[in-house]
Formats: structure tokens, sequence, C-alpha cells
């Protein structure tokens, strides 16, 4: 397979993670069980997705001039991520994420996005040519949504494909975002909160999805964890089940979905297929601990072909 260049506009955190016998009451003070502190970021985790599928990658990002900051630009680099439009600041923070797991792999997580939030249209400007060189460009909506439509419009500009990852939802969707989106990949809730539409059901997930391609998205993936992914296009519609299997730990198996569709559709395949690789790769970030160290690599994918 050829190696795609994508890039990703979006956030980046540092994740500290506590594992604890079962979610606390509110006030309470629960004794966990395990603590582990991790790279994370819905734009970052689909960024290190890709490229640890082979993809080069291009990163745009607003960090903070602090260790967190120092150490994500590290753990980029470490990874081949171009860092050339990671941007510092002083302003703020570097984003982290407060993530408590169970022993079924649920998750609740709270996000203080500080240096994210700073991320400017100007930043997303200044990479107009790496966006205008990729094969197709992610966002998510953890970074300031004029900045996320700055890169949208640079990209539908330049003929580039756009994936965006309406996370975490707001409640509209703006039109321009939906017109200027190829593929809109939102999970069960947030296709809900976007479209008013219960999501429970195949039949409830296509029509939310029909919804949101009469506002003019071209084609919605729906993810829907252990029950895998639903496609609806100008081709139709296809549910794409998902291997059953016992979660160790959730977290960021959504961005790795997202990440390895972006590879996928780079390396040429259909959205159908790229979406059936994308939820075996996601699956499989299930079953160890983690974010981004749970993330196969094209060798650990071999296998998925």
């Amino acid at each position: 397979m050829k190696n795609p260049r994508l890039c990703v506009v979006g956030a980046c955190n540092i994740d500290l993670t506590a594992y604890v016998p079962r979610m606390p009451a509110w006030g309470e003070t629960l004794r966990g069980t395990r603590f582990r502190m991790g790279f994370g970021g819905k734009g970052a985790n689909q960024a290190v997705m890709a490229a640890k599928l082979g993809a080069r990658v291009a990163m745009v990002a607003k960090l903070g001039r602090d260790a967190f900051g120092q150490n994500t630009l590290r753990n980029f680099e470490r990874f081949g991520v171009n860092t050339q439009h990671v941007h510092f600041t002083d302003e703020a923070f570097s984003g982290v994420a407060l993530i408590t797991v169970d022993p079924d792999g649920r998750n609740a997580i709270v996000v203080v996005t500080g240096a994210n939030d700073l991320l400017t249209p100007a930043d997303v400007e200044a990479a107009r040519d790496v966006i205008a060189a990729s094969s197709a460009l992610i966002c998510q909506w953890e970074v300031p949504l004029d900045s996320t439509l700055a890169a949208l419009r640079l990209a539908r500009a330049a003929g580039v494909r756009t994936i965006f990852n309406p996370a975490p939802a707001c409640a509209e969707l703006p039109e321009e975002a939906c017109q200027l989106t190829d593929i809109l990949c939102p999970n069960e809730s947030e296709t809900a909160l976007l479209t008013g539409v219960p999501v429970g059901s195949v039949e409830q997930a296509e029509a939310a999805a029909q919804i949101l391609r009469e506002r003019g998205v071209g084609a919605v993936v729906v993810t829907r964890g252990e029950n895998g992914s639903l496609v609806v296009d100008e081709d139709g519609v296809e549910p794409i089940p998902a291997e059953r299997v016992k979660a160790v730990d959730s977290t960021g198996a959504g961005d790795a979905f997202v990440g390895s569709l972006a590879y996928f559709l780079g390396v040429g395949l259909g959205l159908r297929e790229a979406a059936r690789r994308a939820g075996a790769i996601a699956t499989r970030s299930v079953l160890k601990p983690g974010t981004q160290t749970s993330f196969p690599s094209a060798e650990e994918m071999a296998s998925l072909r």
C-alpha cells in the first residue's frame, strides 16, 4: 500500500487516566486501582493512528509552553508526524483530559482544553500548502469552530477530501460545515444531538444520517461502538458489523476509527471497505489499556486485511 499524505487540524491533550472498581458517586472519594499518563486529544490521536499505519501526517495544533507541550511535540516526532505547524503559546497550559475507566472498559472524561482554544484561523492559514498537498483533511470539534471552518474551506478550495468528526458534539452543526464536509463521522450520541433523532437502532441511525445528508454532508459514517458502524452515502446504506470482544479500555476507539478510516481511504479503498477495516482496528484498540498506546501498527494490522 502507498503512504497517503494526511493533514489533521485538531486538539492535543495529556491523558491522566484512573482505573476504578466502579464509577464514583457525586461527592465520593473512591480509591482507584491504577493510574496511567499518556498522550491524547482527538486530533493528536487521529494523527498518530494514521501515522502508525504508514501515512505521512502533518499536524496543525497549539500547545502550552510547558512540560506537557514539549512531551507532546516529542511524541509526534517519534511517530514521524510533521510538526511544522504545531504552535506554542504562553497564554494557556496544554490541554488535559481526566479519564476514569471502570472494569468493563467504559469511561467518563473531563477535558480542559487549554491551549487548544487558542488555535486561530491564521494558524490554519499558515498551513495552506500542507493542507493542499494532502489526500484528506481531518477535523474535529475540540478546537475553535472558526479554525475548523478555515481548514475545511482551504481543503475544499484545493479539492482535498474532508473528514469531519463532530466531537465533542454541539447541538447544531453550522450549515457551512455540512456543505464543506465530504465524510461526517459522528458516534450515536453525537448523531442524536446533531439531529434531534434518537439513534438506538440501525433504522434510526439511517434516518438521522439522511437528515445530515440533506443538510449538505456528502456521506455519513455513524460509529456504533460494539455494533460496528453504519455507512450512508449516495450509493445507499450499509451496516458494518464489529467483532464482539471483551473491552479492556474503550478510550480513543473512535479516534482509532477516524484515523484509520482516513488512511484506508487515502490508499484508495472505497468507503465501505475502509469503514470495515477501520472498525477492525478500533476493535483491536479496546483490547489494551491507554489511548495511543493501544492503537495497532501497520505490522499488527496486516492480519486484518
